[in-house]
């Protein structure tokens, strides 16, 4: 059983936070010169909740930055190539959340190669030794494959949690088979093709009959003779598309190999930087009661 008193690191897929605030906050939030800031406000006001909720004493706030230079665009450029880029005026305003994240005390990070999603399991990953388990937030199921005994998954908007051991459950697959999964179903999201006509229901069973997408394509002649829906035409598929399947799960794994901070000491909680802060706060022209939740919190670090 998990020692659910191990110490945690809060970590934040917060790009996904930044977009929901784009499209939620209305244009009215404007910068003291007239630009548009309404992804920053709602950022802002989400990180005090997520902060007041949790109370971490170690996080990690990680942003995308590598949309369109990521190393899995290296070997497949059609990867996320499906999205519109950000507007200009939303990518001014991820500057100022990454230096909101920072002056608040939070360890931020983003990098031209390595996604979000990369960045939280590499640290994660690096903070295992020490006994430390990860709240995820976020609501991207591809980041529950890094959920082991102890972690846990919190989309905080909808205020729902889970565990490993929920995993398979919610999403049909076992963290760890998340990635197989994925290969064998695609990621429209995300442009990751996966083996035409093969849903989730149906790799769900595959999985779970023969544990994971390498046993299945070497004992790929038990498939037509299993009593799954269509298994004679997913065996012929298979074979056509073997090499889409195997590139599928590539797309689709977490790297924990990202050049990340390696110790816990460093996402330990840091005082916030009145200096930093307050000058961003005048020319963000965030209100009183929103100063007052980070009074709050800059006086419960003390």
């Amino acid at each position: 059983m998990a020692d659910m008193s191990a110490p945690r690191v809060v970590l934040v897929d917060a790009s996904v936070y930044v977009f929901r605030a784009w499209h939620s906050m209305p244009d009215e939030f404007v910068d003291a010169d007239g630009h548009p800031v309404n992804a920053v406000h709602g950022f802002l006001r989400f990180l005090l909740d997520l902060l007041q909720r949790t109370r971490p004493t170690h996080a990690l706030v990680a942003f995308d930055e590598a949309l369109e230079s990521s190393f899995r665009n290296e070997f497949y450029p059609a990867y996320k190539a499906n999205r519109e880029p950000a507007p200009e005026e939303l990518k001014r305003q991820f500057g100022y959340c990454r230096a909101l994240a920072a002056a608040l005390g939070l360890r931020e990070m983003a990098d031209p190669r390595f996604e979000a999603d990369d960045l939280i399991g590499s640290a994660l990953h690096a903070l295992r030794p020490e006994g430390y388990r990860g709240l995820i937030v976020s609501a991207d199921k591809d980041l529950s494959q890094l959920l082991r005994e102890g972690d846990e998954q919190w989309d905080l908007a909808r205020d729902t949690r889970w565990s490993a051991a929920e995993v398979h459950g919610r999403y049909g697959a076992r963290p760890e088979r998340i990635a197989d999964f994925l290969g064998l179903t695609g990621d429209a999201i995300d442009n990751i093709p996966g083996v035409p006509g093969i849903g989730a229901k149906t790799a769900s069973a595959l999985l779970d009959h023969f544990d994971s997408l390498d046993a299945l394509l070497e004992r790929i002649d038990e498939l037509p003779f299993l009593r799954i829906r269509g298994a004679k035409s997913h065996a012929a598929r298979l074979r056509e598309h073997r090499e889409l399947a195997l590139l599928s799960r590539r797309l689709a794994t977490i790297s924990l190999d990202a050049e990340v901070p390696g110790r816990a000491v460093d996402y330990e909680v840091a005082a916030v930087r009145g200096d930093l802060l307050d000058p961003m706060l005048d020319q963000l022209r965030v209100g009183p009661i929103t100063r007052r939740r980070i009074a709050d919190w800059s006086a419960s670090l003390a």
